[in-house]
């Protein structure tokens, strides 16, 4: 073969590759570029349903064809050409829920009066209609005269009522200032009517102490774990299983943890503990023995610990073997090493475990279920009195609130808001502490590379 034919065919393979890796480009893009359009499209859709179900939004007075009058809050026109509306006064309307359908042909008027007010209660949702007297006093009880748009006159106690407001009144800026004073109280609130009024202060809070109570359990186990198996242990038989399973034990469905920690945790070592240090018996009633807030954090724990394993051990490997001769040959003793050299190395990656495991317990919804939450429990598992923390209680995690705001909720029409709302809020709260825990890993990473 001549040197051109030779060099011809360098040229063709050459081009072949480059089609190639072209190719592979291409698809490596399109691949990047969907997920991140998906990723963008999911967030989008639940802050913008989120946002939306804090928005003051105008009062409608219908007039229907029947003769039927309603005050109501126009959501949406839907697909079949019907209004999606909120007709509130849920006490007045047997048989029907918050939202109706109306078709605009059976419409007979529609208004926006200057003087309609919606009242936020404390019990059958809001209240649409017109304020006849603000100070007003019933058998010796002070509260409000309303009346509602058929005329009917109600009396509202002060103490059922929690804030009034003319939506049909507010500028842009007031409605604006209304938005983020609803979102304040949606945070800070606990929930109300079988979740579909309320805030989420209690499962934000049950989220919180849950979170902090496995990362305490699960970070010291899994970093010494981790240490032991990478530091100390031989390579021996044992370690290659014990790497095995910790590896399997990580894609092991989280529903399996959860009856773990049923039938372990809660009816075995619960029990137990029940009987041992509280002399509870057989027909008794239990401390420990049921779930609760303590079992839930254990169960999680031991869900996440995989993860923090093998983050931690490839942290530790990333540490250069240079940096270990190095400390050993001025004289250091293999536990200065590991605690001057190699742990202060390792930060970045044990601070990833620790990031994967927080992330993946905030919004863990099914082993949770069996081991210690509850559908509705307004009521915060923290006191003012010791031991501040009532570890046996049930709690509200914002994952599960939002399964039983969907699904569980018997009026799910009314609390669809809340649905994106909490899912909203849980997303921007799981965000946040990836940002602040990767914000930590690269200042401690840059310190590590200039020292």
């Amino acid at each position: 073969m001549s040197s051109k034919e030779s060099n011809d065919s360098v040229g063709r393979e050459r081009a072949h590759a480059d089609v190639r890796g072209g190719i592979g480009v291409f698809f490596s893009g399109g691949a990047l570029s969907f997920v991140l359009v998906a990723a963008i499209a999911l967030f989008g859709l639940l802050f913008m349903r989120g946002a939306q179900s804090f928005w003051p939004r105008p009062l409608h007075e219908w007039t229907m064809d029947n003769g039927q009058v309603f005050l109501v809050e126009e959501f949406e026109t839907k697909s079949d050409g019907s209004i999606r509306a909120r007709i509130a006064n849920r006490e007045f309307q047997p048989g029907r829920l918050d939202f109706v359908a109306e078709q605009p042909e059976l419409i007979k008027s529609r208004t926006q009066p200057e003087n309609a007010v919606r009242i936020e209660r404390i019990e059958n949702g809001p209240f649409h209609g017109y304020l006849v007297e603000e100070e007003a006093e019933q058998d010796g009880v002070a509260g409000m005269l309303v009346k509602r748009p058929n005329g009917e006159e109600l009396f509202l106690p002060e103490e059922a009522v929690l804030r009034v407001q003319y939506p049909n009144q507010l500028s842009f800026f007031g409605r604006l200032g209304t938005w983020i004073a609803n979102f304040g109280r949606f945070v800070i609130e606990k929930p109300r009517e079988a979740n579909t009024e309320g805030g989420v202060l209690s499962p934000l809070v049950g989220t919180a102490l849950m979170v902090f109570l496995m990362t305490l359990m699960v970070m010291p186990f899994g970093v010494l774990a981790a240490v032991y198996l990478n530091e100390y242990a031989r390579d021996t038989w044992f370690t290659r299983v014990a790497r095995v399973a910790v590896n399997n034990l990580a894609g092991v469905p989280s529903i399996v943890y959860g009856v773990f920690g049923l039938g372990f945790l809660i009816y075995g070592l619960g029990d137990t503990i029940d009987h041992v240090l509280f002399g509870v018996g057989e027909g008794d009633a239990s401390i420990f023995g049921n779930p609760g807030l303590l079992w839930a954090s254990v169960t999680m724990a031991l869900l996440t610990v995989p993860v923090v394993v093998v983050a931690t051990e490839e942290g530790l490997r990333a540490v250069p073997r240079e940096q270990r001769d190095g400390a050993l040959a001025l004289g250091a003793t293999r536990w200065e090493m590991l605690w001057r050299v190699i742990l202060p190395g390792a930060k970045p990656g044990i601070l990833t475990g620790a990031i994967l495991a927080i992330s993946r317990a905030a919004g863990e919804v099914a082993p949770l279920m069996l081991t210690g939450v509850v559908g509705f429990e307004p009521d915060l598992p923290i006191s003012t009195e010791a031991p501040f923390i009532h570890l046996q209680e049930r709690f509200m995690p914002l994952g599960f609130h939002i399964y039983a705001v969907g699904f569980q909720s018997p009026n799910v029409e009314a609390a669809e808001p809340l649905v994106y709302a909490t899912a909203s809020l849980l997303l921007v709260l799981v965000i946040s502490l990836n940002l602040v825990a990767i914000r930590w890993r690269t200042k401690v990473r840059r310190s590590l590379q200039g020292r």
